[in-house]
C-alpha cells in the first residue's frame, strides 16, 4: 500500500489499485463546479452580525467553533452527520459535508476578530490523488461533492483555508470552554426575523406530517408494530421536506404514552387507545419544530379520555395566556400546573391543590426554548433562561402533560394507563405570543372533526 493510500479511509474488502488504474483515474474529467454560489447560503446575510456579537464579548481572544466529527455507528458505518448548532449559526453551513471543519475567530486589532474557516476542500483529481474515488468517508464518489476553497468563501463570505494548515488550534474552544459555550447559547436565545421564518417553515412541514400520520392510521392499526408505522410515515415527510426529524419521534400508544421519551416505538395500536405523537421536522437550515398531539385512534375520545385531555388543554391554555415580554420564564409552567393540581383535586386524586404532589402525575416542566436544537440554548445560565424573563423574538414550547401510570394505585382504575401531552410552538411578540402551530387543532371537537375529514379522504 502506498503512503498516499494509507491515509485514505478504505474498507477491508476494497480491491487494491494498480498503477495503471491510478494513472487512468487521474485524467479525462470535465470541469464540474458547484452550482452558482454568488448568492451565498440562506443565512449569509445574517451571519456577519452574529459573529460580530460574539466577537464583542471576547476582545483579543482566539475563538474556536468546530463543526464536529463523525461518530461510528457500527464497524465502518458512521452516523449521519449534522454540524454543531453553534457552528451552523455562525457560518450558515448546515450540510453533511461539514465534517471536521473549524471556524476560528482570530483577534484583529484592539477589539475585533477576523473569521477564518478551515475546511477540507474538494479533492483534486490529478497528481496521484486517489481520495475522490477511494476514500469511503470523504471521497466525492462515495459521499458527494464538497466545495473548494473559493466556492466555500463565496458561499459564506468568510476567508477559507485548508484544514491541514490549522494544525493543533489553541484558544477558547466552544467544545470545552464553558464560558464560550454559554455565551453562544445566550446569543441564540432571541431569534431574528429570518430564524422565526425558518421555525415557521419547520412547524408548517410538521403539521403536514401529522396529517400524513392520521391518513395512515388504518394501515398502522393493522400492523403489529403500528407505532413504527407512524414513526416511518412522519419520517418520510421530514426527509422529503427538510433535513429529517429534529429529534427521535415519540409515537406512544396506550400506556406507552406514560413514558415521556418513548422512542422504542415497537408497540401495536389499539383502536380504543390514545396515540401520543411528539415529532418535529428539521429544515435544511437545521431549525426544528416540536409539536405533540394526543389523538384517539378510533377517531373519537371516550368519556374518560376526554376528561383527561380537557384538563391538559386547560392547563396549556393557562400557560399560553401567561406568555408576554417581561414575564418570568417559569410563569407559564406555574400557571399550567395550578390548573393541573386543581383538576386532580376535583377528581379526588389529590386531597387539595396545594404543594407539589401533583408532580407525581406530570413529572417534568411544561416547555423549553426552541431553535436549532429542540431543547435550544440549554447551556445558557439559569439567570438568563430558566430564572430569566421572556423577550420579544424568543421561540418556545408550551407542553403540559398528565402521565397516569398503569400501575399507580393512587388512581381510579379507569384513569390508569392514560398519557396526554399537548405541545405547541410559540414566538414571543411585543404584546404576548403568537401560536405558530395553530394549523393543527387542539380542542376535542376540533381533533375529532379534523381526523374524520382526513380519514374519510
Amino acid at each position: 500500500m502506498t503512503d498516499a493510500s494509507s491515509r485514505l479511509h478504505i474498507g477491508s474488502h476494497d480491491l487494491p489499485v494498480s498503477p495503471e488504474l491510478s494513472r487512468f483515474m487521474a485524467g479525462g474529467w470535465a470541469p464540474s463546479p458547484l452550482p452558482a454560489t454568488s448568492s451565498g447560503t440562506p443565512a449569509s446575510d445574517v451571519t456577519p452580525a452574529r459573529r460580530a456579537r460574539l466577537s464583542a464579548l471576547f476582545p483579543g481572544e482566539r475563538l474556536i467553533v468546530a463543526a464536529g466529527e463523525l461518530k461510528v455507528r457500527s464497524n465502518d458505518c458512521d452516523h449521519r452527520f449534522r454540524p454543531h448548532s453553534a457552528y451552523a449559526w455562525l457560518t450558515g453551513l448546515t450540510g453533511e459535508d461539514q465534517v471536521g471543519h473549524v471556524l476560528v475567530l482570530e483577534p484583529s486589532g484592539p477589539h475585533g476578530h477576523e473569521a477564518v474557516l478551515y475546511l477540507r476542500p474538494r479533492s483534486p483529481r490529478a497528481d496521484g490523488n486517489e481520495e475522490f474515488y477511494r476514500d469511503r468517508r470523504y471521497g466525492e464518489f462515495w459521499v458527494g461533492r464538497r466545495a473548494d476553497l473559493a466556492e466555500a468563501q463565496a458561499l459564506t463570505g468568510i476567508r477559507c483555508a485548508h484544514l491541514d494548515t490549522l494544525g493543533s488550534p489553541t484558544g477558547r474552544d466552544a467544545s470545552s470552554d464553558a464560558e464560550l459555550a454559554t455565551a453562544l447559547a445566550e446569543l441564540r436565545l432571541v431569534k431574528d426575523a429570518w430564524e422565526v421564518e425558518q421555525l415557521q417553515l419547520a412547524v408548517d412541514h410538521t403539521a403536514a406530517g401529522f396529517e400524513d400520520v392520521v391518513r395512515a392510521l388504518p394501515r398502522a392499526l393493522e400492523h403489529p408494530r403500528g407505532e413504527r408505522w407512524v414513526e416511518g410515515v412522519f419520517g418520510l415527510r421530514a426527509r422529503a421536506e427538510g433535513n429529517g426529524t429534529g429529534y427521535d419521534t415519540i409515537a406512544a400508544s396506550g400506556a406507552h404514552a406514560c413514558v415521556l421519551h418513548w422512542i422504542r416505538n415497537d408497540g401495536r395500536l389499539d383502536r380504543g387507545d390514545l396515540l401520543l405523537l411528539d415529532a418535529g421536522v428539521e429544515t435544511d437550515t437545521l431549525y426544528t419544530a416540536d409539536i405533540t398531539r394526543t389523538l384517539p385512534l378510533s377517531g373519537r375520545f371516550s368519556p374518560v379520555q376526554r376528561q383527561v385531555y380537557e384538563l391538559v388543554l386547560a392547563a396549556q391554555e393557562a400557560g399560553i395566556a401567561a406568555l408576554r415580554p417581561g414575564a418570568s420564564f417559569r410563569d407559564f409552567h406555574r400557571a399550567g400546573m395550578r390548573v393541573i393540581a386543581e383538576g386532580l383535586a376535583e377528581w379526588g386524586v389529590l386531597k387539595d391543590a396545594e404543594g407539589d404532589l401533583h408532580r407525581r402525575y406530570t413529572l417534568c416542566s411544561s416547555g423549553h426554548m426552541l431553535g436549532l436544537d429542540v431543547h435550544d440554548c440549554a447551556k445558557a445560565r439559569a439567570r438568563t433562561y430558566l430564572d430569566g424573563v421572556l423577550e420579544e423574538g424568543q421561540v418556545l414550547t408550551v407542553e403540559p402533560g398528565l402521565y397516569l401510570q398503569p400501575d399507580d394505585e393512587t388512581l381510579p382504575a379507569e384513569l390508569r394507563g392514560i398519557g396526554v401531552r399537548i405541545e405547541d410552538d410559540l414566538v414571543i411578540t411585543a404584546t404576548g405570543a403568537r401560536l405558530m402551530s395553530g394549523a393543527l387543532p387542539r380542542t376535542v371537537g376540533g381533533i375529532e372533526e379534523w381526523m374524520g375529514t382526513l380519514l374519510e379522504g
